[in-house]
């Protein structure tokens, strides 16, 4: 099939595109160069009308879109680009007949980056209520809510929106977290990805049938990035506030390291599991 990846030059992008391209024609549309042999580059913005008519000459399949104002910007920014403008790249390519939307949203929907993040319910449910209050999460929340509303007007369109983990390399080095100050880390810290487990859930996201509606689905590590034991970390970071959670799921026999994102429904849905357990001392 024929599929644009947005946010190419990226480094998800760039592995995505070049592990796709060994099977799909892929079309990448970047802002940034991007340095993958095998693929239709188009150096563009993709919230700008001109630059997505760049896109007129091709049939799209699917869209994998991965572009995004990070944390770092503005609220401005990251309302209008993550928002906005994927309001008007789905409307670009579903008024030219394309049907399959993958979206990378983020934990963050949540509100986890927030330092004084408390989670309503553990294992977090693919649908926890936004909580952000520092502006990327908010916005990611609000692009969910865009799916959702294209997808009430488009009965045939298939909408996944992915919230995706903080993505690290598989080789890389990961701090384990123990259950003791300073608390200057958000749940997110404990919660990584490895990049192979990354494309391979994009992948099966694009290549699943099509489904119409629209998913929400978390995509974390297999494993929370922890030393000590999930209740434990909890009981001691949040104290008195931790004592409406409930923590059974972790206190069960081969559990009490589970990551703190409820990871189910991706598998049901798409069959993705994560292979790599981040939090072992030898990634491989």
């Amino acid at each position: 099939m024929r599929v644009v990846i947005t946010g190419t030059s990226g480094f998800i992008g760039r592995a995505l595109a070049q592990s796709m391209a060994e099977k799909h024609d892929v079309v990448c549309l970047s802002r940034g160069e991007t340095a993958v042999e095998g693929v239709t580059a188009i150096r563009g913005d993709f919230t700008s009308p001109d630059d997505l008519r760049e896109l007129d000459a091709y049939e799209i399949d699917a869209l994998i879109h991965l572009a995004a104002v990070t944390s770092g910007g503005t609220e401005e920014e990251q309302l209008g680009v993550n928002v906005l403008g994927t309001r008007r790249l789905l409307r670009y390519l579903i008024d030219r007949g394309c049907k399959k939307f993958v979206l990378a949203s983020s934990i963050a929907a949540a509100g986890v980056l927030c330092p004084d993040f408390r989670p309503l319910q553990l294992p977090m449910p693919d649908e926890h209520p936004c909580l952000d209050r520092l502006g990327y999460g908010f916005s990611k929340y609000m692009m969910e809510e865009l799916a959702r509303y294209i997808s009430r007007q488009n009965r045939d369109v298939d909408l996944i929106a992915i919230r995706l983990a903080g993505i690290t390399a598989d080789d890389a080095k990961r701090e384990l977290r123990k259950a003791e100050p300073p608390w200057n880390w958000g749940m997110a810290s404990i919660s990584p990805m490895c990049l192979s487990d990354a494309i391979r859930c994009f992948t099966m996201a694009a290549e699943a049938p099509c489904k119409p509606g629209c998913r929400i689905m978390n995509a974390v590590g297999a494993q929370a990035c922890v030393e000590d034991t999930i209740p434990e970390i909890i009981r001691a970071r949040y104290g008195e506030g931790a004592a409406g959670l409930d923590l059974s799921h972790y206190e069960r026999p081969g559990h009490e390291r589970d990551p703190v994102f409820d990871i189910s429904r991706i598998k049901q849905e798409l069959g993705f599991t994560p292979e790599h357990n981040v939090a072992a001392e030898d990634p491989t």
